[in-house]
């Protein structure tokens, strides 16, 4: 070793080594990976080794394709035989709603350009497994890409193509601790002595939790059990002409592979177990965990009935093996926030479907500064200090294994972790008949349904809500709503710099004192990091308002840009609030204070406090719902007496509590894009309209470059419109891909229903040339084809007058 590298990776598994084969392909090669045992000892020589192409996230799917592409070619260029088997991959269905899941699937997978994906019946299911029984069988999703490869083989092939390019690698060698200097670089030290690095790396895999406790950190990882079992040779196969694909009976909790003339079949049981949750044993390497089919026996017994040759067929080994797992089951990916220099690459469940992209994203972000593709899906910052919690881990890690093929429903409200936070009103919200989902941990109330017994049924379809969230969209439309919005976040800049901070850091022109307005903000490529809105309160003191889930990760955007002069502080723990909307919301506000509140002295987007009853808050002039609205902004200790003393104000003119689903319903009518959805990381401000929000003739920007450019050359091939879709039981949600005389010109990026016009609507990004008013275009809503048009933004009050009052 030597005494200095630009960059130590911690880990010497499939996830560390396709890290340092990406550092090296871009250029840097001063970089060292220490193993504490040798490459491979702890997760990747167990695994099962199978790839596919598929991912719940369709982001993430795109870098699982990345990866498979990557295999052969790291493969070739090594010079190591991976023993890939590209068999193709069969997903099958057992039951309608799962077969109706199977094919809005792959219609997202068309959507996101992964084309090698379609959907089959039973007769070609069996001609390619004939092994399986096909009682009670719909169908299938079939994928060209998929198969099983060597495991050891891929880390040794990762490893070698990265020596050849210049990285190093230690095996043998634990890391003891972690100590940073204060020029942010770290000493390594190691039981071959210390080393010095620019920048370290966590790969730890089932190491990951001590490896990230050297630098103070509680990583949201737990390694569970997992079994799988290799037979003896099974004489059905001798005669097939070509290799069984991978099989994933999804009803059936199994998957299964052919090994040699065998078969190996794993199962994700229901009935899960944590091992050793604080971090595998620091001797524990090329070692197994003692099998216990008992708690497996309900998912053994289904698989011995669907592939009936098990019943006559020895099983030559049996495999439990620990894999690390995160509360949703994606990696932890990225830049630690207040932790200069410190990466993390850890969590990685499905090693080698994932790790090229892990590690192709990791090394363009610590080169590059970011990313090319949108990685939030996988980002650590999607994560907050709520996570860290041991019982919070146990619980969401344990539901997500166990829920790895149980079909879970979009409505659906999963239990583990919950509540964890929750607004003042929560008890009397609930007792008025709200149903919650959560948001980064917190309670937010989705819709209030009409008695306490009532149950919403899960499906894929429109569910039994549907009527009740359109109830509460016409009453705010025609009276007045009231939204608990403590699930936004808010963040307070102030200094004698602030302004000169928020002009950099943000695209927009800023606000004057005693107004606000709509934010964009850019990353370093000029696409989007963030869609919020900016206050000025007039006495030195701004705020941005925005997503409450997006917390860690806009803190940690706004740290790289801190100067002398300015600070900011996250509050959104100590402040809450309401948006009150509809066209009586001002008489509503009026009634609970003394203060004017008319049009003249709070304009729309205007801002100012407001004693509401005994309180004093910070309210704004605006609404996501499109209707007149005021967002209305106070400290946690008093949200019960501002939610009692407007509704008391509105008693008599028709105030009702409504929730997330009808505000989501009216921005649709609006046209307003949302975070996640129509704004990424992946798009440009052109693209999703957001451009209009430019402050061009600013002096500089963060990502002003890249705009002005995108502006010049009005580069962006896909615009933002809001279509229409002829639906009947079902609507839109998201990534729903969009057809013109059968070629792919776009995809839904959100959608619903609108109550107030009494259509279907999405948003969507489609062909520039396409995007005009009037255009006929197909798409399909779970699965099945719709007719749909493009129709002008902002269906609903086009011209805004409603929202101006």
């Amino acid at each position: 070793m030597k005494s200095h590298y630009k960059v130590v990776v911690i880990g010497g598994g499939v996830v560390g080594t396709a890290i340092l084969y990406h550092l090296a392909k871009y250029g840097w090669s001063d970089t060292l990976l220490i193993e504490r045992n040798v490459l491979t000892s702890g997760s990747s020589w167990h695994a099962a080794g199978g790839f596919h192409a598929l991912n719940s996230n369709p982001n993430l799917a795109q870098l699982h394709a990345y990866t498979i592409d990557l295999l052969s070619e790291v493969e070739k260029e090594s010079g190591v035989n991976i023993g890939m088997h590209t068999t193709g991959g069969i997903s099958y269905a057992c039951n309608p709603d799962r077969w109706d899941a199977l094919k809005a699937a792959h219609r997202v997978f068309q959507s996101t350009g992964i084309d090698d994906v379609r959907l089959i019946g039973i007769d070609e299911i069996l001609d390619r497994c004939p092994i399986v029984k096909p009682d009670g069988i719909i169908g299938g999703l079939y994928a060209d890409r998929e198969g099983h490869i060597d495991p050891s083989a891929v880390v040794h092939s990762y490893a070698k193509a990265a020596r050849m390019r210049g990285a190093s690698i230690v095996e043998k060698n634990r890391v003891m601790e972690l100590t940073q200097k204060p020029d942010g670089s770290w000493d390594v030290v190691t039981e071959q002595g210390t080393v010095n690095a620019e920048h370290v790396i966590n790969a730890g895999g089932l190491w990951a939790k001590q490896v990230g406790r050297m630098a103070g950190l509680e990583l949201p990882v737990s390694p569970l059990e997992h079994m799988y079992f290799v037979t003896e040779a099974i004489p059905e196969l001798d005669n097939l002409k070509e290799e069984l694909p991978t099989m994933v009976d999804l009803d059936g909790f199994s998957y299964l592979r052919q090994e040699q003339k065998g078969i190996l079949l794993g199962i994700y049981e229901v009935e899960h177990r944590h091992w050793n949750m604080d971090g595998a044993p620091w001797d524990y390497g090329f070692d197994l965990i003692q099998e216990d089919l008992e708690r497996i026996e309900h998912e053994l017994t289904l698989s011995y009935e669907r592939y009936p040759v098990l019943e006559k067929t020895g099983v030559k080994r049996w495999v439990n093996g620990a894999f690390t797992f995160t509360p949703d089951g994606n990696p932890l990916v990225g830049p630690v926030r207040g932790v200069k220099n410190y990466w993390v690459a850890c969590g990685v469940m499905a090693g080698f479907m994932q790790g090229g992209g892990v590690g192709k994203a990791l090394a363009e972000w610590m080169i590059f500064g970011e990313p090319k593709d949108d990685v939030f899906g996988m980002d650590i910052a999607r994560y907050g200090q709520h996570a860290s919690n041991r019982q919070y881990i146990r619980e969401t890690t344990g539901q997500f294994y166990s829920r790895r093929f149980v079909m879970t429903y979009p409505n659906q409200q999963l239990p583990a972790g919950r509540p964890l936070k929750v607004s003042p009103s929560y008890d009397e919200m609930t007792e008025a008949g709200a149903r919650w989902g959560a948001s980064w941990g917190l309670e937010v109330p989705l819709y209030f349904a009409p008695s306490k017994d009532y149950e919403e049924n899960h499906t894929l379809r429109r569910s039994t809500a549907f009527d009740i969230v359109g109830k509460e969209v016409l009453h705010t439309r025609e009276k007045a709503g009231l939204i608990d919005i403590s699930g936004y976040s808010r963040y307070e800049v102030k200094g004698p710099k602030a302004h000169e901070w928020l002009d950099k850091v943000f695209a927009c022109k800023l606000p004057k004192p005693g107004r606000s307005v709509l934010a964009p903000m850019l990353g370093f490529d000029g696409r989007l990091k963030g869609d919020l809105t900016i206050f000025n309160w007039g006495d030195g003191t701004w705020w941005i308002m925005g997503s409450y889930y997006l917390r860690e990760w806009h803190m940690r955007w706004y740290e790289q840009f801190n100067m002398d002069g300015v600070s900011v502080r996250d509050l959104s723990d100590d402040w809450v609030g309401f948006s009150l909307c509809g066209p009586l919301s001002r008489e509503v506000l009026q009634r609970a204070t003394e203060d004017d509140v008319s049009n003249a002295s709070l304009k729309f987007l205007g801002c100012k406090s407001v004693d509401i009853g005994l309180v004093t808050a910070k309210v704004g002039r605006m609404s996501v719902t499109g209707e007149m609205g005021f967002e209305i902004n106070i400290p946690a200790a008093y949200h019960r007496t501002v939610r009692e003393t407007l509704l008391k104000a509105g008693r008599n003119i028709g105030l009702k509590e409504v929730g997330f689903g009808a505000s989501l319903s009216m921005r649709l009518e609006k046209s307003y894009g949302i975070w996640s959805r129509e704004f990424t990381q992946a798009y440009t401000p052109q693209e999703t309209l957001f451009d209009r929000f430019i402050d061009f003739d600013k002096a500089d920007f963060v990502g002003k470059q890249s705009a002005v450019a995108e502006k010049e050359t009005q580069s962006a091939k896909k615009l933002q419109v809001t279509i229409e879709v002829d639906a009947t039981n079902a609507d839109a949600s998201g990534y729903e891909p969009i057809w013109k005389d059968g070629s792919l010109v776009g995809y839904v990026t959100s959608g619903g229903y609108g109550y107030t016009i009494g259509k279907s609507i999405a948003m969507a990004l489609v062909d520039r040339e396409l995007a005009v008013p009037g255009m006929e275009l197909m798409t399909h809503i779970v699965g099945d084809e719709r007719a749909c048009r493009i129709i002008e933004a902002s269906p609903y009050d086009p011209m805004g007058k409603v929202m101006r009052g």
